[in-house]
């Protein structure tokens, strides 16, 4: 995984082993590609893409992609942003779910992107809500 403190020029902090932390701003371009892992360390995915509520201005999913080979066969998933969060120091986002509960989760295709109004991305929301709580959004200041 690449550094966030080797290319994240946005911080306060410019010297030394912890320079541009704690990280506070993201480059939309700086997001893609990035891995998706949980608090094992195993990859889940990569994020190809964020979608925006547009009327509230802020991210509202990741969009994971996992399985497949070489980008053949793989598979596309809108993670709820708030369960997720960012690794503090690598290019990484820990979503802290195992690999089966994606798989299972309601996907699409790099070729049919399902529209984006509220009423397509219904089926992603209805099946990760079971997974989110009142305090959806994971705190790492909580370990």
């Amino acid at each position: 995984m690449k550094k966030y403190e080797a290319d994240n020029l946005t911080g306060i902090n410019h010297e030394g082993a912890k320079q541009n932390t704690p990280l506070k701003f993201l480059t939309a371009t700086s997001v893609m590609a990035n891995s998706v892992v949980n608090l094992k360390g195993e990859e889940l995915g990569d994020v190809k893409d964020v979608m925006l509520d547009v009327n509230r201005g802020r991210i509202e999913y990741l969009v994971m992609s996992a399985g497949g080979f070489l980008g053949i066969g793989e598979k596309l998933f809108a993670i709820p942003y708030t369960m997720v969060y960012v690794h503090p120091n690598e290019h990484a986002f820990i979503f802290d779910y195992d690999e089966k509960l994606i798989k299972d989760a309601p996907g699409f295709d790099k070729d049919h992107w399902p529209n984006t109004n509220s009423h397509d991305m219904e089926p992603s929301r209805q099946y990760w809500s079971g997974f989110m709580g009142p305090n959806a959004g994971y705190d790492p200041s909580s370990r």
